[in-house]
């Protein structure tokens, strides 16, 4: 049986915001906090509109989480993201002490897991959720941006 809320269809979700940041001409990585199957943040990467390096799309979600709780920390929710968080990001979710991430294609060159990155003892992670959707999207986007140049 599929539940009509599982992680593939969080993930969806996720992959919707990273179509927006392509579509802007960001590198398009999506983020979205859920808490008890509900959708609390919704973001992605904002850092050339913003110019502004740490916009990451996990940034972007942790701050319009927090906010939505009225709270820093994000305990019982789930970040899902279309990309391996990095360092930077990964850091930021060790304090949010984030209980699950659930990401989509791994960054084998910045991801937290290839750096060595640490995140809350407590916090849950599972790769690898709907990854060909999130990789093509990311090769489609750099290929388009070569083409440019």
């Amino acid at each position: 049986m599929i539940l009509p809320f599982d992680d593939n269809y969080f993930m969806k979700k996720a992959l919707q915001e990273a179509e927006t940041a392509f579509e802007k001409g960001e590198v398009p990585i999506g983020a979205i906090v859920v808490v008890q199957e509900r959708i609390i943040a919704r973001a992605h990467n904002l850092t050339e509109q913003l110019n502004d390096v740490t916009a990451h799309a996990e940034m972007q979600a942790i701050t319009a989480a927090a906010n939505f709780l009225g709270g820093k920390y994000l305990k019982d929710c789930t970040l899902y993201v279309t990309l391996e968080p990095c360092q930077m990001c990964a850091g930021a979710l060790y304090w949010s002490q984030i209980s699950r991430i659930v990401f989509a294609a791994k960054d084998v060159d910045r991801g937290f897991g290839a750096i060595g990155g640490a995140l809350h003892p407590k916090t849950k992670v599972l790769g690898g959720v709907l990854e060909h959707e999130a990789a093509d999207l990311l090769k489609r986007f750099f290929i388009q941006k070569r083409n440019l140049n």
